[in-house]
């Protein structure tokens, strides 16, 4: 690759890359994720051409990164392993050629962008970006990573867990009556909300726990436990008591969705799905209903969380019932405590969960 320098058509096309670079005003257009996102994506473009036009070889990103950065020392971006990404980028996501202009200093396209960097790229930063390029290869799962993200304002951290959850697998896939209770927007929202199984693996338990073992456990872990249910979740108690009559019941957990504007009873059950488990989810629904959801709340919801469930068993339960009502399985793994130790702290995910990592 030494040679290349000697190579007119390179020096050409170098100079290319530098006035490319400096006429989009680098330093204002970078300070914009947009513009970085768009100028990273058209460097992964010319990449793809020359290496596949001009013949030049995977040798091109190492001297492209050395020059790149001796005419922009102040600029960080242009290593090796970010103009790989920049070519991965390109590779997952073209469409079209896209010739970029400045107009009244603002980056626009002359062309077509792929929808996906449309709706979705140019939203992110780019580190949130490289980690979907290097986990997830299917074009429908990035995009519902992409999607969730940016709807979430997931920090990277987050993010690389919600993958490796496999959140894509599991959201939208809770059996419920949603669909013949609630209006189809609602029971479209709230299956979107809801996903099966979910994922308890931070607890570390024994296989044998015991429902109140499980509970207080996702009450220690509280903030994993919300990573994992989803944004929105408000904790509002363990052991929730409610009076009906002359008698008290006790739910297992409590919660208020801010976005669905409802209450959330989660019911916990250590072994197979039951009938009559049902049967006393509704009874606990028809009470927050009536002494404690107000007027202006949605109805209040019911998640049953079972080890293990038959699907006909369960659609069968649901059939005639009329209070909205999920059913999901939960799991969780006794790990091994090396494994346990490399697992991130529940002040570590407090920090991602309120943190905003545009890095």
């Amino acid at each position: 690759m030494n040679d290349l320098m000697k190579n007119t058509e390179y020096k050409s096309w170098l100079s290319y890359l530098k006035l490319t670079i400096k006429q989009r005003q680098m330093k204002a257009v970078l300070a914009v994720n947009s513009g970085l996102i768009l100028l990273y994506w058209e460097l992964g473009k010319q990449i793809v051409e020359k290496q596949e036009g001009a013949k030049w070889g995977s040798g091109l990103i190492d001297r492209v990164s050395r020059d790149l950065r001796l005419e922009f020392p102040d600029v960080s971006g242009f290593s090796k392993s970010n103009l790989y990404s920049m070519k991965a980028f390109y590779l997952a996501y073209f469409q079209s050629d896209v010739i970029f202009h400045q107009l009244g200093g603002k980056l626009e396209s002359a062309g077509t962008l792929p929808e996906i960097i449309e709706k979705y790229c140019v939203k992110l930063p780019w580190r949130h970006i490289v980690l979907i390029l290097q986990k997830v290869k299917d074009k429908k799962e990035a995009e519902f990573y992409f999607q969730e993200t940016i709807k979430n304002n997931w920090s990277r951290n987050v993010l690389g867990i919600q993958i490796a959850v496999k959140l894509f697998e599991r959201q939208g896939k809770i059996i419920s009556n949603f669909e013949n209770v609630l209006p189809v927007f609602e029971a479209d929202l709230l299956k979107e909300t809801l996903k099966n199984p979910y994922n308890f693996d931070f607890l570390a338990l024994g296989k044998n726990a015991l429902e109140r073992e499980i509970e207080n456990g996702l009450i220690a872990n509280m903030s994993k436990f919300l990573i994992e249910l989803g944004k929105g979740f408000a904790f509002l108690g363990q052991q929730y008591k409610i009076e009906v009559g002359a008698k008290e019941y006790f739910m297992d957990l409590l919660f208020y969705h801010t976005k669905l504007h409802c209450y959330v009873v989660f019911e916990l059950k250590a072994g197979e799905f039951e009938p009559e488990y049902v049967g006393k989810l509704n009874f606990y629904l028809s009470a927050v209903d009536s002494y404690i959801k107000s007027e202006k709340d949605n109805p209040t919801i019911g998640i049953l969380l079972c080890k293990n469930k038959d699907t006909f068993e369960v659609e069968f339960a649901l059939r005639d019932v009329k209070k909205p009502i999920g059913v999901s399985e939960f799991s969780f793994n006794e790990l091994p405590l090396e494994i346990q130790r490399e697992m991130p702290t529940v002040e570590e995910l407090e920090g991602e969960l309120f943190r905003d990592d545009n890095a």
